[in-house]
């Protein structure tokens, strides 16, 4: 069980904030323009030193490449598709997640509906013995198997939290209105957020139960696997580690999309309500329900179908850290809430045409993408040239920044040329003194990636604090922060 410490978070925080570029405007830009996908519905990066992506398309194929703007080319990690039912619109491959340990274990899972009997399946896989790049077909362990009524609130995310438990959102099990009640149906794991042990296995499960779930060992027949219910068709929901909240966005039925923050044992109310307002009736019973903490209506100003996001954690764009951002596929709307669980939320509008935001990702820089139905993969970026001390990028070469930062026994820098030359790569503390000299040799055209340890040249470890990364290149040189966490 992974434990974050509160002041390792705020020291990274502050050095985030510290190194934002002074003046900034939000964009979206192709990230990967030369390459597409068939309906990208989630984009991860394994916890690992590779520097990979990975794109999961709804038909039931997972496509893996190198995370640099120039990659030209993309392998089939996984294809299920003769096991993936995506003949309806909510149906298909809608998930992926890796295990904390992926970079040893190798382990990955999915949540697929399944060809045949109508049902979501929470499946394990782990890479090839010989290929890192490509899964092994045949080692899928099948966790769980949900029977889905109807073909549409699937829900579809999978994603680990920092207790390092498997988190699963599903639906109300489709149809409109919720028909069967799941959604307030505690016997049922219907439109509920799920919270299992993958690493443990008990009561003839491949699962077990953690101790603390909020209905762990009741007497009333309630499901065990439930953390949250009372949710119509759960989007995309995400961690801010930085404050332990999971954010989720809620689609909404006929009026109101919703943005909640989903905490242990809580009924967000549907179908007695749609987001702040009583669905049902002109009045209702909310005892014990939590409310959002924003919602909008189905009008031109919003639209019809929320896609849940991220707050971002990124060193790129000024104007969207610490703020959650998300969407409405149908409008093309992006948004920016600002809250801080003690003031009423701010809602800010980024942009009104982006094209069929069918989900966000980050990488391990905390940067955001969202996938598009138009077969791209989008970032956002900023207007301003450089981030902390850099200076201009020069042409020749491009500096990725480095992963993970803030970092503890090591960090990658990733650098990617146009063409064969000299770079020297160095390391000094804040005051100027040089740490180690990691590199001074010629380097083919190309990504390469660089380790630090966190040593100088006489191979002692060096303390916490900030670090400056200076790359120089034919005469030109960019500088970037890190931080470094003991």
């Amino acid at each position: 069980m992974k434990i974050h410490s509160i002041d390792i978070y705020r020291t990274a925080i502050l050095f985030l904030i510290l190194s934002l570029p002074a003046q900034s405007q939000v964009q979206i830009e192709p990230a990967f323009p030369n390459l597409s996908f068939g309906r990208p519905v989630d984009l991860q990066q394994p916890p690992d030193s590779s520097n990979r992506l990975f794109v999961v398309e709804q038909r039931g194929v997972i496509s893996v490449f190198q995370n640099f703007p120039s990659a030209s080319q993309k392998s089939v990690f996984l294809d299920i598709q003769n096991q993936v039912n995506s003949s309806g619109n909510e149906q298909g491959l809608l998930g992926l997640a890796f295990h904390p340990n992926y970079a040893n274990n190798g382990y990955f899972f999915v949540d697929y509906t399944a060809s045949g009997t109508n049902r979501t399946v929470i499946s394990r896989f782990r890479i090839s013995q010989t290929n890192p790049d490509s899964a092994d077909q045949n080692s899928e362990v099948v966790i769980m198997e949900i029977p889905q009524p109807y073909t549409n609130h699937n829900g579809g995310q999978v994603s680990f939290g920092p207790d390092d438990y498997l988190y699963i959102a599903l639906g109300d099990g489709g149809s409109g209105g919720d028909p069967q009640g799941n959604g307030q149906n505690l016997q049922t794991l219907l439109g509920s957020i799920l919270r299992i042990d993958v690493d443990s296995s008990a009561a003839g499960l491949n699962y077990a139960i953690p101790p603390d779930n909020p209905f762990a060992g009741n007497a009333l027949g309630y499901r065990e696997e439930i953390y949250a219910y009372g949710l119509r068709n759960p989007w995309r929901f995400s961690w801010d580690l930085a404050n332990q909240r999971l954010w989720c966005g809620d689609v909404g039925q006929s009026a109101w999309e919703e943005i909640d923050i989903i905490k242990k044992g809580r009924n967000y109310g549907w179908n007695i309500m749609e987001g702040f307002h009583c669905y049902s009736s002109p009045s209702c019973d909310t005892t014990g329900l939590t409310l959002p903490v924003w919602e909008y209506a189905h009008n031109s100003s919003g639209g019809v179908a929320i896609t849940g996001g991220f707050v971002y954690r990124g060193s790129t764009v000024q104007e969207l850290f610490g703020k959650y951002v998300y969407a409405d596929y149908s409008s093309g709307h992006i948004w920016a809430l600002e809250y801080d669980g003690v003031n009423p939320p701010t809602n800010t509008v980024l942009m009104t045409n982006a094209p069929s935001i069918s989900s966000f990702g980050v990488d391990l820089q905390n940067e955001l993408y969202f996938c598009s139905f138009d077969g791209n993969i989008y970032r956002f970026g900023s207007t301003a040239t450089g981030t902390g001390t850099s200076t201009t990028p020069p042409s020749s070469f491009t500096l990725i920044s480095n992963y993970p930062n803030p970092f503890n026994s090591g960090t990658t820098i990733v650098l990617e040329l146009t063409e064969s030359q000299r770079v020297e790569i160095f390391i000094f503390d804040v005051r100027g003194n040089r740490i180690v000299k990691l590199k001074d040799t010629l380097f083919s055209p190309g990504a390469h990636t660089i380790r630090w340890n966190g040593r100088d040249e006489n191979n002692r470890e060096v303390s916490s604090g900030i670090y400056i990364y200076r790359v120089q290149a034919n005469d030109e040189a960019v500088s970037r922060k890190m931080l470094l966490v003991r």
